[in-house]
């Protein structure tokens, strides 16, 4: 007898519709509760939870609701005299975090008030001679800074700052026999890297180099007899690869490849009837798997009348991506 797989059992009495008000206002909860222990002890990713929360919003049609301003001042207070971004006021300036500062920008079509010429060098002087990026100055290597990077000039209209043929040329080492791509070359294919990694190539516009029926493969072999999906085998579901794997399949063509109504069973189950998604059925919510949670069941085309098209390359409503003057449903 093979080895069982590892996976969870959803509760009877799991939640099975989606609670959209419920989740608004877990969102609003961190917005509001600063003093918070949770809160506090999160300051190393602010930018990313604010990034979080507010696209959270923004696909449920509520980014109306935050504090616009108050949330604009804390992303410029970010900004180093370099260009890059911090995850919060003093924090060193990171690739992950500038992303995040920019894509908030996006959202709420500020790009143009910050530094953008600063923030396109940093990024630029970050990649090295093999086409890699590294995240900040202290020099760690890593596929997802490349998509951050990608991304970010994408989002301000400056690919043409760095080598983006050697960037691919990276990317595309990453690649595995498997159709996946690591975080370097020669590491295990993960579900998180494939985002990176097959969003990198869409932005550059060479997805000719992906495999994609087996890639496709790969990727639906991430699917449980739960529905949920994880990062890579014997693990157990997370709702977050609802968002890595999914927007992958999406770019590629493949999402019809796995069941779509089993996967929607796992992500509203892991609900919790206050607020907010988990990263599986009964465990505690936070902003992270709200989102991707919300973003998995976009992709899947659940309940458009709640919740906005997310576009797969740059998580964001396709409508904030569009109105930048960036349609990158038309790259794949």
């Amino acid at each position: 007898m093979g080895t069982p797989v590892k996976d969870i059992k959803i509760p009877d009495d799991a939640p099975t519709e989606f609670l959209a008000e419920k989740h608004s206002a877990f969102i609003h909860s961190y917005e509001s509760e600063k003093n918070q222990y949770e809160y506090v002890m999160t300051e190393y990713l602010r930018m990313g939870g604010v990034y979080w929360c507010l696209t959270s919003m923004a696909l449920l049609q509520k980014l109306d609701e935050m504090a616009k301003d108050e949330i604009l001042d804390f992303v410029k207070s970010c900004q180093h005299s370099c260009g890059g971004f911090g995850a919060s006021i003093n924090h060193d300036p990171h690739l992950l975090y500038t992303l995040s500062a920019v894509q908030i920008l996006a959202l709420y079509e500020e790009i143009e008030t910050i530094d953008i010429s600063k923030t396109v060098a940093f990024i630029g002087e970050l990649q090295q001679e093999d086409g890699s990026f590294v995240g900040d100055k202290w020099g760690e290597k890593d596929s997802r800074f490349s998509f951050c990077a990608l991304a970010c000039l994408a989002l301000l209209g400056r690919l043409d700052a760095i080598n983006l043929e050697k960037a691919v040329d990276f990317v595309v080492s990453c690649m595995n026999f498997d159709g996946g791509f690591g975080c370097v070359p020669g590491s295990e294919s993960h579900a998180g890297q494939v985002y990176c990694c097959v969003g990198a190539l869409a932005i550059a516009n060479c997805l000719h180099h992906v495999n994609a029926d087996l890639l496709g493969w790969w990727l639906c072999e991430r699917q449980l007899p739960s529905g949920g999906l994880n990062g890579r085998p014997e693990k157990l579901p997370d709702v977050c690869y609802s968002w890595w794997v999914l927007s992958a399949l999406k770019v590629i063509g493949k999402l019809h490849w796995i069941d779509k109504k089993k996967l929607c069973r796992f992500i509203l189950a892991s609900q919790d009837e206050d607020g907010g998604i988990a990263d599986r059925p009964g465990d505690m919510v936070d902003p992270f798997h709200t989102l991707f949670g919300i973003s998995g069941l976009s992709l899947l085309g659940y309940d458009k009348n709640k919740i906005l098209d997310v576009d797969p390359v740059f998580c964001l409503p396709v409508q904030t991506v569009r109105k930048l003057g960036i349609n990158s449903q038309l790259l794949f």
